[in-house]
């Protein structure tokens, strides 16, 4: 049995080679081993790298999971359908207006294949979150990248003059991944009105309930009013079902057709269906866990800024943190500590972007902080 420091390669040779003993007698088997260690090692790690909710889904919308298997036999649609209306009671729109994915990922990948195709670009900030050039790329769309402006948040106004004829879509996330700035509802409004209205603008909102500023909303209430544009949410982040994988977008009904075209079929399963049903049944639950993040995150800044570290201002649930050097040898030391931390963005290769834990986890983040990179000019508790 391997230990500790088994690589993910050697997981997959484990892996494999239990699937062909089984195969070789005639049997399929589970394989526990490999199974169990990965998770074993997961499980001894603190995971400050995906943006996730550490804390997981409310109790109700594990209860609604765990009741879900008496009908874990029958496909979902019913489930789907009373989703999508309390969805669209809740945005204000109809219920074609709503469409369903397997994450908000899925959500990127189906826009990419209805907007994109050869010929077509896709307007990006630079950094953002990666998957929609990913999936631009198997659609054969072209990325064009725009910096941040000097305060690292979207340069709307350049990302509008990169729009033309050829742009099919223009990608906004609004707070941003990977430096957690925001842009206000009305810079968007600015925005939307000098974008083309044959380009669309797909906003994503994945990190939104986390934002305090009450200059940054929603733009869901414009629809109407731009039909170019697709909202996208999700129930990774706040709701903490980031395991379960469900997303969803809000559009105008054509461009919820035309999105509709590209999903796979019941692409949300019966257990996430009925724990998103009862995340949205609980009224305080949002705020709830915002306050909770949000107050460990402020933790974590007074902290940083006492050892006079540079950051970013955060709005979402991660801080990037200027560390002045390469970070790559920096996320292997805290890797050793088993402490798992956000990846090296190439267009920012000196920030560290760090998920917000429990208060625990946080501490333990900033004892391995102060060993790996000691705080200049200030004293490390």
């Amino acid at each position: 049995m391997a230990g500790e420091g088994t690589t993910r390669r050697e997981l997959a040779v484990l892996a494999g080679a239990a699937t062909l003993a089984a195969l070789a007698d005639g049997v399929v088997r589970p394989r526990p081993a490999a199974a169990r260690l990965w998770r074993g090692m997961a499980r001894e790690m603190i995971q400050l790298n995906a943006n996730e909710n550490p804390y997981g889904p409310s109790a109700a919308a594990r209860a609604a999971m765990t009741a879900a298997q008496e009908v874990a036999s029958r496909y979902p649609g019913d489930l789907e359908e009373e989703l999508r209306a309390v969805l669209a009671a809740r945005h204000g729109v109809g219920e074609d207006q709503i469409v369903l994915g397997c994450g908000s990922g899925e959500i990127l990948r189906m826009a990419d294949m209805a907007f994109l195709g050869d010929g077509r670009s896709v307007v990006v900030a630079e950094p953002t979150f990666e998957a929609v050039l990913a999936y631009a790329g198997v659609a054969r769309g072209e990325p064009i990248r725009v910096p941040l402006d000097g305060e690292h948040r979207h340069d709307l106004a350049a990302m509008a003059r990169a729009c033309d004829a050829r742009t099919g879509l223009v990608y906004v996330c609004n707070p941003n991944n990977p430096t957690g700035t925001v842009v206000t509802t009305t810079a968007l409004a600015a925005f939307l009105a000098k974008v083309p209205p044959a380009t669309v603008v797909l906003l994503d909102e994945a990190y939104l309930d986390f934002v305090e500023d009450e200059a940054c909303g929603t733009l869901i209430a414009r629809l109407a009013a731009h039909p170019n544009l697709i909202v996208v949410r999700t129930f990774s982040k706040v709701y903490g079902l980031a395991g379960m994988r469900l997303g969803y977008a809000v559009a105008a009904p054509d461009k919820s057709a035309a999105l509709r075209r590209h999903a796979t079929t019941n692409n949300a399963n019966a257990a996430v269906l009925a724990a998103a049903l009862a995340s949205l049944a609980e009224p305080d639950l949002v705020a709830s866990v915002r306050t909770r993040m949000n107050d460990t995150r402020r933790a974590l800044c007074a902290e940083l800024a006492r050892d006079g570290r540079r950051f970013i201002e955060p709005h979402a649930n991660f801080v990037m943190i200027g560390l002045g050097s390469d970070v790559a040898p920096v996320i292997a030391a805290f890797r050793e500590r088993k402490i798992l931390v956000g990846r090296k963005f190439p267009s920012m290769p000196t920030w560290l972007r760090v998920s917000v834990g429990t208060p625990e986890e946080m501490a333990a983040f900033l004892r391995a902080l102060r060993e790996i990179v000691p705080a200049a000019g200030a004293a490390a508790a």
